[in-house]
């Protein structure tokens, strides 16, 4: 169960304090932002040796805060797990976490509020293997410098709109995005940041991520239409 007031009326994002939160049944530590009114929610997977206090995922969980978007950053794994680095490498189970996390905000926090993923790295292939998983329908996948191509047999059964985000330089996983792109049924992109390496560290990729991921959510995200 979540610490404070998680019941309060949805409002304006900036009125929306972030919450620490333990996601049932497994006691996974989060931090839970709510969504403006009529607006959805964005589930974060993160990459291996990562955590729901990774910088670039909390940078890109405040910029969609600012659309009026909700955020839920959280720890796939708890510490005695992320010790086991089989655990780390392990998409099945990683994305069988993020269906649970997936589940209790659909089914306790925040019913019938629209939710996406956003993957980072391996999280981004967790992300697509929950999308089919969960029993609840999942509105938009983002992923940034992932490896969309380690979701495996799951990629044709993919039925969310998916944007795949890789940098410019980041030579390897630009191909490796461009043949999971190809197995990818649903409504799809691949988005290419001139100049961005792995990890979006040099000036002004990071923001771009942002921009994009922004436009692909907040359409497919927003009940207000």
């Amino acid at each position: 169960m979540a610490g404070g007031n998680l019941n309060a009326p949805l409002g304006q994002r900036h009125e929306q304090p972030q919450v620490e939160v333990s996601i049932a049944p497994l006691g996974l530590p989060g931090t839970l932002v709510h969504p403006a009114a009529g607006q959805g929610i964005v589930l974060f997977a993160h990459g291996s040796g990562s955590s729901r206090l990774s910088p670039r995922n909390r940078l890109v969980a405040e910029r969609l805060q600012r659309s009026g978007l909700g955020t839920l950053l959280f720890d796939l794994l708890q510490p005695e797990e992320a010790d086991n680095r089989t655990n780390v490498f392990d998409i099945s189970l990683l994305a069988a976490r993020l269906a649970l996390a997936t589940d209790w905000v659909c089914s306790q926090e925040l019913p019938d509020v629209p939710v996406g993923y956003f993957g980072a790295s391996m999280g981004a292939a967790a992300a697509l293997m929950a999308e089919t998983l969960t029993r609840h329908r999942i509105a938009a996948v983002v992923s940034r410098g992932g490896r969309p191509d380690l979701a495996g047999v799951a990629l044709p059964r993919v039925r969310a709109p998916t944007l795949l985000i890789v940098g410019g330089d980041d030579h390897a996983v630009i191909e490796l995005n461009e043949e999971a792109l190809t197995h990818l049924t649903c409504e799809k992109r691949l988005a290419v940041v001139p100049g961005a390496g792995h990890l979006f560290e040099e000036p002004g990729t990071l923001d771009q991520v942002v921009t994009l991921a922004r436009d692909w959510f907040v359409p497919r995200l927003d009940q207000r239409d």
